[in-house]
């Protein structure tokens, strides 16, 4: 038998390492999944659905993504995991199949005041280099025109584009001395760590008050060089006030401080454009090499279609393959419709899902095949016209040989999949079940929530709400605005919209004064630790613990798990974190207080038959109902936990960490925090962020209450459903970035609809099926 024969008759589907196509999950018990075993394709596109809280990303994200990263990180030597951080494995019986996951989700991208999208994409590295090469003339090698090099770097601001100025009298009341608490910096108390440097630091005496120092110790107080010096017998080193808050608060981006940080920063520092280098941060080497009349800091300031469009022009055989690379990268961001950004845009400035898409330029161009991308929301921030693009790129990345997990709540994300799996029914303890897995089609007959709801559609409202005033904007001109003038009609529920860059967020966030009566909610990460949950976050616990403190006759204190009632084993935390050194570390229950967090004698103390460890355990729902009447009435506790409902929130249990919550829970939460501000403007960002097609008439039915209450509600927003419910659209555009900032329709709804004129009129009409 000949070999050509031999191998003909061999077919290749029977090869064995053809048959590892499924990924498959048995018995996923991570956070409030139960049990679950689901088998997923592999090289298709698989959209998980299912309701806020019903466990969509403990499976995707908490379970397979983490396995696929722990087992990648098992595979480097023990020295090298040194520096990982450290997984524990997640709770599952098992998982076959597996390959390289590579996540893309909405984190905001590093938080440093030094990172922009050019430096968070190559775009920057490769463009330096074009420079260095071809600049006229040479600053030198690349790293002459980076800003982050001090051979690059504009002397006057270090790189940093602005100077910063400092408020004295918001560092310290002069009329004070050390230990009277002169120091209004937070942190700084008397009896605090720098407290007690600056008193014990020797330079001046601490008793004195500040207004009575001579110049030396003023300048000693404010701008001494590091110095070492003894404390009580420690050894430390002192340094002025100045170059300490430049140090801890200014390094650091402004989104991601604690709020009690920012809102000092705001009071004590005002930024100024550097007058050296014009805000460009570069030194003057670097701005005097010049490309055709264009240096680097020019070319990072351009919108990048317009730098695509420059670097094509640029022919140089030298670096041909270099600025093809480049070329790729910029008509990526154009592709995904990141065009409109400049490479010099702080990255700590781009929504969740301009970061998420920035990260996947990543991607697009990789050569790497069957690998596991899980995407979180792809479509958040994306205007109806933006989301087709989203699914071509999505369908492509599949194309290439991968497996796409998605986990989405958009109708139109969910129609390009090759398999579905539905997660509820309800939400948290109600939820993490499998209650369909198949094809869309099936999904549609399917009697799900998700399947129900799937071709809702709202209509149109019959009648609008009359304004009880305006807002006036004149001449509006923050980043891509127009000098745009808009009256924007109180006492109504107004939505802003417009395609993703068209200045939505400019104008409502940048023309509207944020201060007396505006209160603005966003996505943004809650600060907290581990041990932070809705009841502390809400300032729910205050009351209960009064409430258990007064029906016992002992301190209010006793009830917190940070305070006097804390299990001394875990110190209140529930659980142990073990440090296995070169190993992932484990987290273990307590069994001093078996994950109660509280010592043992404070579990004698109860409320309506309840201990404070079973109240914390309640969902909101459960807790609404025991707060409300009887022995454990507590109105000021059923206020808050009636919030809590309005927003959609009944599921999340007391005590859940905060650091579980998905971008959209965190919202809602802070919109259920805020409401009772005496403010009269809410302004919301995309409040439909991770809701589900049915909880999207909750939330609905909510802005309707603040409208009735007698409050203003401005959204922005791109799902059709508010654009319909809204009283009056202010709707931005044509484009995005330059091609955007002006207003191109103003009116009802309906009128919307009628007239067509804009994308977002066609995308509507269609939608409401006019």
């Amino acid at each position: 038998m000949s070999t050509a024969t031999r191998t003909e008759t061999q077919s290749p589907a029977l090869h064995v390492a053809d048959s590892h196509d499924l990924i498959r999950v048995q018995g996923a018990r991570e956070n409030n999944l139960k049990d679950v075993s689901v088998e997923i394709p592999k090289r298709r596109l698989t959209v998980f659905t299912g309701v806020s809280g019903s466990g969509k990303s403990s499976l995707v994200f908490g379970t397979i993504a983490a396995e696929s990263q722990r087992l990648i990180n098992e595979t480097y030597s023990a020295f090298v995991q040194g520096f990982m951080p450290t997984l524990a494995r997640p709770e599952v019986d098992l998982l076959e199949g597996l390959t390289t996951a590579i996540i893309v989700d909405q984190e905001r991208m590093g938080a440093n005041s030094r990172s922009t999208v050019g430096t968070a994409t190559d775009a920057n590295a490769m463009l330096r280099i074009v420079f260095s090469r071809l600049g006229e003339p040479s600053a030198g090698p690349s790293f002459h025109y980076s800003f982050n090099l001090p051979a690059g770097a504009c002397p006057r601001c270090e790189g940093m584009g602005s100077v910063t100025d400092i408020d004295l009298t918001q560092l310290y009341d002069d009329s004070k001395s050390l230990n009277e608490g002169a120091l209004t910096i937070p942190g700084y108390s008397v009896d605090g760590w720098y407290g007690r440097i600056f008193s014990g630091c020797g330079f001046f005496d601490p008793d004195k008050p500040i207004r009575k120092f001579t110049k030396k110790e003023l300048d000693d107080l404010l701008h001494k060089e590091p110095t070492k010096i003894k404390v009580d017998g420690i050894n430390l080193t002192y340094e002025g006030l100045i170059p300490r808050v430049q140090k801890s608060f200014l390094s650091k981006d402004r989104e991601a401080m604690q709020s009690h940080i920012r809102a000092f920063v705001d009071r004590a520092v005002t930024f100024t454009t550097c007058p050296e280098c014009g805000g460009s941060r570069l030194n003057e080497a670097a701005r005097a090499s010049r490309i055709g009349g264009i240096n680097i800091a020019d070319a990072c300031a351009m919108q990048i279609s317009d730098l695509a469009e420059w670097v094509r022009g640029v022919d140089e055989p030298s670096v041909a393959p270099l600025l093809a690379t480049l070329q790729q990268t910029l008509d990526s961001f154009v592709e995904i419709g990141l065009g409109y950004l400049s490479l010099d845009r702080p990255s700590g400035t781009l929504s969740g899902g301009e970061a998420q898409r920035t990260k996947m330029i990543r991607h697009l161009g990789s050569s790497l095949t069957d690998v596991t991308y899980v995407f979180d929301e792809p479509t958040t921030g994306l205007h109806p016209h933006d989301i087709q693009r989203m699914n071509d790129l999505l369908l492509r990345l599949r194309d290439k040989g991968n497996t796409v997990l998605v986990v989405e709540h958009k109708p139109e994300t969910i129609a390009i999949a090759d398999h579905v799996v539905d997660l509820g029914p309800g939400a948290g303890t109600a939820g993490g079940a499998v209650c369909f897995e198949g094809t869309v089609e099936g999904l549609r007959a399917g009697g799900t929530l998700t399947g129900r709801h799937f071709d809702d559609r709202a209509a149109l409202k019959e009648t609008v709400r009359t304004p009880t005033g305006t807002l006036e904007i004149r001449g509006a001109a923050a980043h891509n605005l127009r000098d745009v003038d808009v009256d924007v009609p109180l006492g109504v529920l107004v939505v802003v919209t417009g395609v993703a860059g068209s200045g939505k967020s400019s104008l409502v966030h940048g023309s509207i004064p944020a201060g007396a009566g505006v209160v603005s909610i966003d996505q943004g990460a809650i600060r907290g630790s581990r041990r932070s949950n809705p009841a502390t976050y809400t300032g729910l616990l205050d009351p209960i613990r009064k409430a258990f403190a007064k029906a016992n006759g002992v301190k209010p204190a006793l009830f917190s798990a940070n305070s006097e009632g804390a299990c001394p084993n875990c110190n209140g935390a529930g659980v142990i974190y073990t440090d296995l050194a070169m190993m992932a570390g484990v987290a273990t229950t307590c069994e001093e207080c078996e994950g109660k967090r509280f010592q043992a004698s404070v579990l004698d103390h109860h409320l309506g038959g309840r201990d404070i460890s079973e109240v914390l355990a309640m969902s909101v729902t459960e807790a609404e109902e025991f707060f409300r009447a009887g022995e454990a009435r507590t109105p000021a506790a059923h206020a808050i936990l009636n919030r809590l409902a309005d927003v959609g929130l009944g599921y999340l249990s007391l005590g859940q960490p905060l650091t579980t919550l998905s971008g959209g829970e965190r919202q809602r939460l802070k919109l259920a925090t805020h409401m009772t501000e005496k403010g009269g403007v809410y302004v919301l960002d995309e409040p439909t962020t991770g809701l589900h097609l049915a909880d999207v008439e909750q939330l609905l039915g909510l802005l309707d209450r603040l409208v009735d209450s007698g409050k203003s509600v401005i959204v922005i927003e791109h799902h059709q459903a508010v654009m319909a419910h809204a009283d009056w659209i202010i709707d931005l555009g044509p484009g995005a970035g330059h091609d955007g900032g002006r207003i191109v329709f103003e009116g009802t709804p309906a009128d919307l609809v009628a007239a067509r004129s804009t994308l977002t009129g066609e995308h509507l009409a269609a939608y409401v099926g006019t």
